[in-house]
């Protein structure tokens, strides 16, 4: 298949100078968030204190920081599943208030439907809108190809590995259109071999379609070599410390993990997360 779906066609990847002069795409300001510290307590938890990010069109950004910082109830906030305490989240300037077509998300667990095939879980939210079957097959046609899974189509999910799955899960995502990608840890389950094929899979799915992504990692390597952009996050509360422009070369493969350029970001980002 040569087309791409109508809101997959890739623009021009933009550098980051490029990036900058634009609009944001996706906007945090000012997000807070607290919990009640147990069911009776009036008494609240600060977890997230005076978010701010900008993440630009087309852009592929990461959020760093270690276990128990807040970066899940941040994503879920922007992804409308979680209200925010105090401040906003907003997409081209319209401020969200809950879930939306808009924002495609996918978790660390696979959460495929088993009963269903690979073709028909990737399908599965374009029957919810009701287009033409025709389109349909076009656009699991295209996925699966650009997935390496055409031979699976007909496949159930018990029948992958856990990167197949995984692969699965972000095609399925990107297959209702979002303007906006929003993955949590979704690598956090798999081996380190695995992990690092999934690493170049994603960074190639998103050079092919150029979705603005929003991700949030542990894993300092794998922010580095997948994003343009870095935040990093200090915990108790959550707090945005520093961000990170990452301009490594368009072209990636495993091997840049080894030169001298990647090792001086990972000692910046260790030393932000300090």
């Amino acid at each position: 298949m040569t087309l791409l779906p109508d809101r997959v066609v890739a623009n021009a990847q933009q550098s980051l100078g490029e990036l900058d002069s634009l609009e944001p795409k996706l906007q945090v300001s000012n997000l807070s968030k607290s919990f009640a510290k147990n069911k009776d307590s009036r008494q609240q938890l600060l977890v997230l204190d005076k978010i701010n990010l900008d993440i630009y069109p087309n852009e592929f950004a990461c959020i760093v920081g270690a276990s128990g910082c807040g970066k899940s109830t941040l994503l879920n906030i922007i992804a409308g599943l979680l209200p925010p305490s105090k401040g906003k989240v907003a997409i081209d300037g319209t401020e969200l208030l809950g879930p939306g077509a808009n924002r495609g998300m996918v978790f660390q667990n696979y959460t495929l439907f088993p009963w269903l095939t690979v073709a028909d879980n990737i399908g599965f939210g374009l029957d919810l809108k009701k287009i033409s079957k025709a389109e349909r097959r076009e656009i699991i046609s295209y996925y699966l190809e650009i997935i390496g899974l055409t031979q699976f189509a007909n496949s159930y999910p018990k029948q992958l590995s856990g990167g197949m799955k995984q692969r699965v899960a972000i095609t399925r995502a990107l297959a209702n259109k979002p303007e906006i990608l929003l993955l949590d840890e979704p690598f956090g389950a798999l081996d380190a071999q695995t992990k690092e094929q999934m690493q170049e899979f994603l960074y190639d799915l998103w050079d092919k379609t150029h979705i603005t992504l929003l991700m949030i990692t542990h894993d300092v390597e794998e922010a580095i070599f997948l994003a343009q952009k870095i935040y990093v996050m200090s915990a108790h509360p959550g707090r945005i410390q520093e961000s990170i422009k990452i301009e490594l070369p368009t072209q990636r493969d495993l091997d840049l993990k080894l030169t001298g350029e990647f090792i001086n970001y990972k000692r910046q980002v260790l030393q932000a997360l300090r």
